[in-house]
């Protein structure tokens, strides 16, 4: 009797922990509003000093002028430069990749790194065990033999289960401490081309100067630690010119990281909604919010701001995260949100410009995953000349696109509104 009553206590105790881990893995963001206390109703406009102040509070991002920003669209636009400043190093490379694959890009980044390195460059690259699974163990091999130190981002072992599903997204390249990129981009030939033919994916990144390299360094170094116990210090990745002035825009790395309550990343996503008076311009792949974002992006709409939505369509590499976004598609059009699906290719881009002023290029996704699980980077600037670059880009994008309007979407075949359906049910893990 004894043993069963024992046996019976240890297999509750396992569907208890088993039930914690439920919780865990589905957790959502908590934050449902956005409201000024104690002054005029709503948040600050972008444009208002307050709302620098309150977005570098809420975010732990310090926007310092100072910065050179170039943007640089589909892989075209980004390799060409990339692989020029890996080139160009003198000093230093700090690389960290969420996807990679084999082919003629990874090729090339092999060459340019064991060269760098034969110079006596110090190197360090960091690979997410998820994202980069593909990668032959001869391929890393090849580039530690040649004097480049590599670790992997959170490897999953049976102990460390819990760090499973929260990856390393981020996007970091900087070299001498003083040339920066972040972005949508990865090393996998998929992103060659000009994002509108062939099937080359469309995406969006950044190369920059100036003191926001730094804080990209920082991120760097914060996810280095993790993988391999050391924090690495000094000259050699910081150097003291970086953090001078390389330019005369203000702007920030933000780096976010998981937790069990609001993240950065979702605090930034609230203000910035809440805080578009005029235009807001969301360009992004994995387009699922929650209910919560879904009322702020309706009541954004609903207070005169021009909310227009670009995402994929059915070109996609996840069609079931595809579906699970429009299941909701009805609930946004109706509140005058205005959606739009990208026809040539993969449409990858993760930016937002807000009144084209306030504006983020980066990794994160608009969805339950890059907001609550995954580390995530993006470069933010309160920049007008960025900020019309951005919506420039975007107006291009539509071109290219479907709108999709109320009247058509509700007369879909009622097997996409099932898909849509089961889908949406996943939304907290996709």
């Amino acid at each position: 009797m004894v043993k069963i009553i024992g046996l019976v206590a240890a297999g509750g105790f396992l569907l208890f922990l088993a039930y914690i881990g439920l919780l865990y893995s589905t957790r959502g963001t908590p934050i449902t509003s956005v409201r000024s206390v104690g002054g005029e109703a709503g948040a600050p406009g972008v444009g208002d000093p307050q709302f620098l102040r309150t977005v570098e509070l809420l975010t732990n991002a310090t926007l310092k002028e100072g910065n050179a920003i170039e943007v640089a669209i589909n892989g075209d636009q980004t390799y060409p430069r990339l692989f020029e400043d890996l080139q160009s190093a003198q000093r230093s490379i700090a690389l960290q990749f969420y996807f990679m694959n084999p082919g003629r890009l990874a090729d090339r980044l092999k060459d340019v790194l064991l060269d760098r390195a034969r110079a006596g460059v110090r190197i360090l690259f960091l690979h997410d065990a998820f994202g980069s699974q593909n990668m032959p163990r001869s391929y890393l091999d090849s580039l530690r033999d040649g004097g480049v130190e590599v670790s992997t981002f959170r490897p999953v072992h049976w102990y460390s289960l819990h760090k499973a599903q929260s990856r390393s997204h981020i996007r970091v390249v900087t070299v001498d401490g003083s040339v920066g990129w972040t972005g949508g981009f990865g090393i996998d030939d998929k992103w060659l081309g000009d994002g509108r033919t062939n099937k080359s994916w469309r995406d969006t990144n950044v190369r920059f100067q100036g003191p926001a390299v730094m804080q990209l360094e920082a991120t760097f170094a914060a996810g280095w630690a993790e993988a391999t116990g050391t924090l690495i210090t000094g000259d050699i990745f910081f150097p003291p010119e970086g953090f001078q002035s390389d330019g005369h825009q203000r702007a920030a790395l933000l780096h976010t990281a998981p937790t069990i309550g609001s993240t950065p990343a979702e605090r930034l996503l609230a203000l910035t909604i809440a805080s578009a008076r005029h235009r807001l311009f969301i360009s992004n792949s994995y387009f699922v919010p929650d209910d919560d974002f879904r009322r702020l992006l309706v009541a954004a709409a609903q207070r005169g701001v021009d909310v227009r939505i670009l995402t994929t369509s059915d070109v996609t590499d996840v069609k079931t995260t595809w579906h699970a976004g429009r299941a909701h598609y009805e609930n946004l059009l109706e509140g005058g949100v205005r959606v739009f699906e990208y026809q040539p290719s993969m449409m990858h881009a993760k930016t937002f410009v807000a009144d084209g002023l306030w504006a983020s290029v980066g990794t994160a996704n608009f969805d339950n995953r890059s907001l609550v699980f995954n580390d995530e980077s993006a470069l933010l600037a309160l920049d007008e000349n960025l900020g019309t670059q951005l919506e420039a880009i975007f107006m291009e994008d539509l071109e290219y696109s479907t709108e999709i309007t109320l009247e058509t979407f509700r007369k879909r075949p009622w097997t996409n509104k099932v898909m849509e359906f089961a889908a949406s049910k996943l939304g907290r893990i996709l």
